[in-house]
């Protein structure tokens, strides 16, 4: 799945408007490699799906 990060862009965390892969679903929250290179959970609600 691809989404898009509706918050604001945190420099080396994630970037405004910019579409990421989502590589699992965990109890709900998306886990995301982020711009740093590492991969963290998010809330999905902060992410707009572009593609499933």
């Amino acid at each position: 799945m691809k989404v898009k990060w509706k918050g604001k862009t945190e420099f080396l965390v994630l970037t405004k408007d910019k579409v990421y892969d989502v590589l699992a679903v965990e109890k709900g929250w998306y886990r995301v490699r982020d711009d740093s290179g590492e991969d963290y959970l998010y809330p999905p609600d902060q992410f707009e799906v572009v593609e499933k």
